[in-house]
Parts: structure tokens; sequence; C-alpha cells
């Protein structure tokens, strides 16, 4: 690492949680930062490839694990009832804490094995619109309250555990295709037909099929949902530029006061420790009644009988089961989560200050993300994995984008993945809080997913057909489907079960118009889109090669350089893509 970074490292108990010391950035001088104009433009503390004391690296892994919390926890919520289970049972902290500690373990190899960027891997809502679609099939549906009361604890148990096996097998065999997409090297090839009037269906069509999930979470008392949602915008927009002094530490200088951003870096933690208190007062005064949602005190019985200490293991539910109705509608998550985290990949290295990634680290990187997916499926977390945007962002925010710094934050999951009272804690968060949180979170999906849209020609009638279609119909097949289970008849329960779960995945849906309206409606390269986001993905041979060891192996290259057979494989450092595969990913068609 340069000097001049070691010299100040101690000035930043501010990089601590990410706060911007400008007077010790216009000094920064590296080889690095001048190999890479990228991170010359970024103005980072630490770059992809500097190692922080230990010491920092504690602290600046605690705020990443911290903005995951903030975004994982949302998931549970809604994959418990659907699995029908109770609200104060304490298995959905052990599903927390499952989730956690398999994000722990994606994260680690992600990062030293993977793509080798400093990006965090776990829980997605992505997962949720099909899980949703399979459990909704009548087969899995929950039996009425009443009946599901009077079970006793074992049948109960085994009532969600069966379809938690169900969702295993689903998810880890669908993710079979996400590895081979990397590691077979057809991300460009995916790409030529996965355009961005395919990719705004889809991923928008996460956040806006869920939106009955919020309305009944947030209307269990609409105001606090309300107030949850304004002091999540007022902390998240209004005050993110604002910076809280922060007692630290600077070499030199003693203890003194920094400046970080709070609202910036911690806003959904802030909005639920807030709303959680007020809640509490509520529950204390007498102002809610016995058991309603709001009150803090209706599942206190998930942290009482939730053990100090578990150990997550693969199977820890059962066997896993495989049906080809629970495969074929998890593969619309699978995709969704592909096209997503390709996104964040030159994001990310931007931000980090180094060279954009070459193509063997996107296929690695998504390879790497099929394998953790089959992880969390075995591990029985009742979801996939995928790129935290969340923390993408954090790395914008504090400048520090130091690889080491992430895998400190996977241990830190890892460890915090073994506390079960841990994951029992974020179990009794007050219902309506929730559902405020789900109506922010799930539109910022919509959007993101929306935001493809700044590569095509908006005043095309061509392209506007095709985004009204691909989004509006998805929200009407479902819908319909949902409240008419028993009207596929094939004579095959089989098939029934599988063209259900199909027409029920709105993703899939919206994916499948958008993919086919664009490819197959005439249009030129530059209306649909095309020419911006081949520039943006510089998925390229010739453009995305890099001559720095920013993504080579950390361990063995010496013996990757000397075999030349591993040059012939896409997912390998070494990787030369022979011309054959370079005419696959020409753009254009």
């Amino acid at each position: 690492m340069d000097p001049n970074i070691t010299d100040s490292t101690n000035q930043l108990v501010l990089s601590v949680i990410g706060i911007e010391d400008v007077h010790s950035k216009e000094n920064l001088s590296s080889p690095g930062i001048n190999q890479h104009e990228d991170r010359k433009e970024a103005l980072i503390t630490y770059g992809i490839d500097d190692i922080p004391p230990w010491y920092l690296c504690i602290f600046m892994a605690l705020q990443h694990y911290l903005t995951m919390i903030g975004a994982i926890v949302s998931i549970p919520f809604i994959l418990t009832p659907a699995l029908c289970m109770k609200d104060d049972d304490p298995a959905r902290g052990h599903i927390i804490c499952t989730m956690i500690f398999v994000t722990g373990i994606v994260t680690w190899v992600q990062s030293t094995f993977g793509c080798r960027l400093p990006i965090v891997q776990g829980g997605t809502i992505s997962f949720l619109v099909p899980t949703l679609a399979i459990l909704n099939l009548p087969q899995w549906r929950c039996p009425d309250p009443a009946v599901l009361e009077a079970m006793s604890p074992e049948n109960r148990t085994e009532l969600w555990q069966i379809r938690m096996r169900e969702l295993s097998g689903a998810i880890a065999v669908s993710a079979i295709l996400l590895a081979a997409i990397g590691y077979l090297g057809i991300v460009g090839m995916l790409l030529r037909y996965v355009t961005p009037l395919t990719i705004v269906p889809t991923v928008s069509l996460v956040g806006l099929s869920l939106f009955e999930n919020a309305a009944e979470a947030a209307s269990q008392h609409w105001g606090i949902a309300v107030g949850t949602i304004l002091i999540l915008t007022v902390f998240s927009q209004c005050l993110a530029g604002v910076t809280v002094p922060f007692p630290g530490y600077k070499r030199g200088r003693g203890f003194t006061i920094i400046w970080f951003h709070l609202f910036k870096l911690f806003p959904v933690l802030l909005t639920i420790m807030i709303m959680w208190g007020i809640c509490g007062l509520l529950t204390l005064s007498g102002n809610l009644p016995e058991g309603h949602p709001a009150r803090t005190d209706v599942k206190l019985r998930i942290i009482e009988d939730s053990p100090w200490f578990r150990f997550p293991y693969p199977g820890q539910w059962g066997v896993p089961t495989v049906t080809a109705a629970g495969v074929l509608g998890m593969l619309a998550g699978v995709l969704a989560c592909t096209v997503e985290s390709i996104s964040y990949y030159p994001t990310t290295a931007r931000m980090c200050g180094a060279p954009p990634p070459p193509v063997h680290a996107i296929n690695r990187g998504i390879a790497t993300e099929g394998l953790g997916t089959i992880l969390a499926g075995l591990w029985g977390s009742g979801n996939g994995t995928n790129t935290f945007g969340e923390n993408v962002g954090a790395i914008g925010v504090t400048k520090i984008g130091s690889r080491r710094v992430i895998q400190y934050a996977a241990v830190l999951m890892i460890i915090q993945g073994l506390i079960s009272k841990f994951g029992a804690v974020f179990i009794i968060i007050p219902q309506p809080v929730v559902g405020g949180m789900f109506c922010v979170m799930f539109g910022m999906i919509a959007a993101f997913g929306l935001s493809a849209l700044q590569y095509v020609d908006l005043n095309s009638a061509r392209n506007l057909y095709i985004i009204g279609l691909s989004i509006f119909f998805p929200l009407v097949l479902p819908k319909w489907m949902v409240s008419h289970p028993h009207v596929i008849q094939t004579g095959s329960e089989i098939a029934d079960s599988i063209i259900t779960v199909l027409l029920s995945t709105s993703i899939l849906v919206g994916g499948i118009i958008g993919c086919l309206c664009d490819n197959l409606i005439p249009g030129d390269l530059e209306e649909r889109g095309l020419i911006a986001w081949h520039n943006q993905m510089k998925l390229e041979p010739e453009e995305a090669g890099d001559t720095t060891s920013t993504y080579d192996f950390p361990v063995g290259m010496e013996l990757v350089r000397r075999c030349k057979f591993f040059s012939y494989l896409p997912f390998m450092p070494t990787y030369k893509p022979r011309k054959w595969h370079t005419c696959v990913m020409k753009k254009g068609h």
C-alpha cells in the first residue's frame, strides 16, 4: 500500500465508518492511482488491493455488516408466514441466523476466489416472487389459522419444514444453471438477448409484485407505518449529506472529533431503532391493546426460547426435495439475480479505483453466486444469494474499497450467524415498522429496474409499447392465477403444477415478454439501447482485458500461468477468448 496512505491510516477512525477527510485525500498519490484514472476520480482512501490496519478493518467490517443486516432482515418477514410458521416460533430466528451464516461464507469465497471485488453476497428479494408462487400451489397452501393453532408442536414443525425442504431443493438445483452460466462463459451470449427492455420488467416486477405483502404489514397500524416511511425518507434523502460528530483517535494528535455521514450510512437501522422505541412507549403507556402487532411484547417468547448458540448445517430441516415445478419456478429468480449482479460489477470496480472487471472475473463471479445459492439451498435458508446493492453504495460513501475489509466482514457474519438469540431479536420488530420499510425498499427495487430505461430511446413508440405490455400484463396474469388455482387441467398433476408456477411468477412472465418483444419487433441498436448498454457493461474481451493482478487468484497463479490448458477455461485468470467465442460476444444481431 502507498506510504502516504499508511502514514495517514490512523487519521481515519473516520474511516471507521466512512467519514471523509478532504485534506488527507488531496495528498493521496500512489502508483495504483496513477495507473487507473477511475481511482483518481474516486479519490478513495483504501483501494481494492490495499490492506488497512486490522483494527480499522474490524470497524469498517462492522459497518458493512450493519448495512447488510438492514437489507436482509425483511426477507424472513415475508417468507416465514408463507411457510405456515407461527409468529412466535423460535425457528424464525434460526432461519435469519442461517441466512447470515451462509452470507458470510459466500461473501468470503466471492471476495477471495470469485470475482475478487469487495462485494457482499446475501439473501435477495428476487427469490421471494417465485417462492410465493410455489407456496401458493394447492398442495402447499397453509391450513386455516384455527387448524394450525390446534396442531401439536411436532406437527406444526413438520408443516413448515416440509415446505422449506421443497424450497431448498428448488433453489439448489436451479442454481446449477447460474453456476453453469459462469463456468461455461456464456454471460456475453446471455446479454445479447437480455437487453435493457428485458431487465426493466424482470427487476422492477420484483418490487411491484410484493405490494400486497407491504400493504398487509403496513395496515396493522398505518400511523406507525407512515411514520417509518417519513423518518426513513428524512434520513436517507434530506439528511444524507449531514455529518455527525464522533469521538476518534489520530496518531500524533490523540483523541479528537471526527465527522461522518451517520444518516447516509445507516438510515434503515436508525429508523428501525427509533420506530421500535416509539412502539415500546406506546406499549408501556397502554395505547396499544393486548396482542396488537405493533406492541413490542407480543413475540418476546422467541428470544426466551432461542438458544444462545446454534450451528447451522446442511439439511438441518431435512433432506431437500426436488420437483420440476419448483425448479423451473426458481429459474426466474436465478436469471433476475444474474442480470442484477452483472450490472453491479463494473460499478463496484469503478468505486474501488480498480480496472473494469475482465471477462474471466465476471464469469467467476456469476459462477460463485451460483455455488453460493446452491449452499443457501442446502443449508435451508429459504433464499438464494445475490450482490447487495446497499453495500456497493456504502463503498461509494466511505471511499473504502479494500477487499480485506469485506473478508473481515464475512468472518463477522459467520460468527454472528452462530448466535441464535441475535437472529431472534430481529424477528420481534413490530409488524407496522416492517410494513413501512417494505414500502420504501420494494419501491426502490422497482425503481432500480426502471433505471435501465436510461439506455433506451423513450421517444420510440416501439419501446413504450414493450415497456407497458411487459410490466402491466405480468401483474394481471399471476393475480388471476392466484384467484383460480385449479384452472390448469392437463391431466397430469406434475404438468399442472409446472404451468401454474410459471404463469404465477410475474418476473418470469415479464422477462419473457420483454425479451421476445425486444428481440422480435424491429428496432435499431441505438433505439433499443444496446450501444449504451454495451459500453456500460464492457464485456468485449478486448475491452475487458486486465494487465494487473487485481483479479488474479491470491495463490497458485504461477501454476495457472504455466498450464496452457487453463487459458481455455472461461473462469481462469489466464483465459484468452478464442475466435469462435469472441464472435458470440459481439454486440448486435
